[in-house]
């Protein structure tokens, strides 16, 4: 049974009462198309040399909101529609056709004024900085959510600052909205005030994201001096940035990267230096695989209720960083298999999952859902590398802390660390508890698959999970009645 891709999500109730389970979930499905994947991918797009078609791009809040911004650049887009599922049972996605603007055609525009606006897109945001300063005619302003505000821009605007962009603070030093200057961009008079992004050579240390780095790694190849990256110390979630060397090959962009010696055992890339040389993007098809962070979701479910969940399509290696989480479900004694089509993840049958101390610095977004699973260890698990959740769509630190509390927990934390406790077993008529989500997606999605196996537990504001999975509720009703069934999504 597969919803209809092109369908409506439900309206649900405010807060929603998660229904457990009856039995064990066993089922086989595609989660929706990476979001990391498919910003890095629209950005490149909107840079290429002939149009690019984007297959399976996911369909959420963020990416609309980017699609969005990209078309006050005058870059093109066209949806096209897959059929639901083939003879090998793949799901259906969104295929979108970008085409660029023309370059190098005519005279730069003169003052041409945008806005947008990208919501509480962090990642949509900072890619968009980036490519205003590198491609657009004009000025551009940049703006986002009252959170979106309030979370540090500084950093990207200072190395965007150090390769010749010229931007300004509309409002409060260090925070959006910001006006951004193109390239050319010219005054009333006709005289230049910017000549745009130039590029050059950056030392970065540790940052508060690696937006940044991504999103000037992405415009790199149109600057006219290209970037040279050295990094001082082990950057801030590295494997993103890595995610962004992986997309910038498949659209045959060449990149010089060094790395430095590291222990076995240390949990660092080594990442030292990337040079990206002026060269031309491509364009053409790509296949956006599916989401490792909406993964660890089902994942857990089947880890945590003693069932199974095949995720197809989703490599067991893949380069997107929270693939790291089946690792770690892995220790804590759920079984997981590379098959022919994807990952198959098996729970433990008998007993709980073991608790047990994990380090999440190269998984940010999965760490999230390790707290709440956590919650369901036969032990207490100390999870380290959260400095930068305090500075997502929430302090997800906090927002996990707060819910579990709720719920009888005891969670000790710290500025870039957990502990949780298992949760105290439930005693007698049980009154429903509603976890206040901070309108953030992925604690609203976490405590939602906790409540699967745990009675008692509502989600405030079910409507945030359309940042990233739009029908996110609509899965959970399959997983919850659904044995052995695919599951297609936008």
């Amino acid at each position: 049974m597969k919803p209809a891709g092109d369908a409506l999500p439900t309206v649900r109730p405010d807060p929603l009462l998660i229904a457990p389970l009856t039995r064990a979930v066993d089922a086989r499905m595609r989660v929706p198309g990476s979001k990391s994947l498919s910003n890095r991918h629209l950005v490149l797009a909107a840079l290429a040399d002939a149009p690019t078609r984007l297959v399976g791009l996911l369909a959420c809040d963020d990416c609309d909101r980017l699609l969005a911004a990209l078309a006050e650049l005058g870059v093109a887009h066209q949806r096209e529609s897959r059929a639901n599922g083939d003879a090998n049972g793949d799901a259906s996605g969104d295929v979108v056709v970008l085409t660029p603007p023309p370059r190098g055609v005519g005279e730069v525009s003169a003052h041409k004024e945008t806005r947008v606006n990208l919501g509480d897109g962090g990642t949509p945001t900072r890619f968009m900085l980036a490519l205003a300063a590198a491609q657009h005619d004009g000025w551009c302003d940049v703006d986002g959510s009252a959170r979106m505000r309030e979370r540090p821009i500084a950093e990207g605007v200072d190395m965007l600052r150090a390769l010749g962009a010229r931007v300004e603070y509309l409002e409060a030093e260090g925070r959006l909205p910001v006006r951004v200057f193109g390239r050319s961009t010219r005054d009333g008079r006709g005289e230049g005030l910017n000549d745009g992004l130039r590029g050059g050579k950056l030392r970065v240390g540790r940052t508060a994201s690696s937006q940044f780095v991504s999103a000037l790694m992405l415009v790199a190849p149109t600057l006219p001096e290209g970037l040279e990256i050295e990094f001082t110390e082990e950057p801030t979630s590295a494997t993103y940035i890595q995610l962004s060397l992986g997309a910038l090959q498949a659209a045959g962009v060449d990149a010089e990267v060094a790395y430095r010696p590291v222990e076995a055992s240390s949990p660092d890339t080594g990442l030292a230096s990337i040079r990206i040389r002026p060269q031309t993007i491509r364009g053409g098809t790509v296949d956006i695989e599916p989401d490792a962070s909406s993964a660890v979701y089902p994942a857990a479910l089947a880890a945590i209720s003693g069932g199974e969940v095949v995720l197809e399509g989703l490599p067991r290696r893949s380069l997107q960083p929270d693939a790291l989480f089946f690792d770690d479900l892995a220790l804590r004694g759920a079984r997981i298999e590379e098959t022919p089509n994807g990952v198959r993840v098996r729970g433990r049958v008998q007993g709980k999952l073991r608790g047990l101390d994990s380090d999440y610095a190269r998984a940010p977004d999965a760490a999230v859902m390790a707290m709440v699973l956590a919650a369901a260890c036969d032990g207490p698990s100390r999870i380290t590398g959260l400095g930068t959740l305090r500075v997502k769509e929430s302090d997800r630190i906090e927002a996990v802390a707060k819910g579990l509390r709720a719920l009888g927990g005891v969670v000790e934390t710290g500025d870039d660390w957990v502990r949780v406790h298992p949760l105290p077993p439930i005693v007698g008529a049980l009154a429903s508890t509603v976890i206040d989500t901070v309108n953030d997606h992925r604690i609203a999605m976490a405590f939602a698959v906790l409540g699967l196996v745990r009675p008692g537990i509502s989600i405030a504001n079910p409507r945030c999970v359309e940042k990233s999975w739009p029908r996110y509720w609509e899965t959970l009703d399959l997983l919850r009645g659904a044995v052995s069934r695919e599951n297609g999504h936008r």
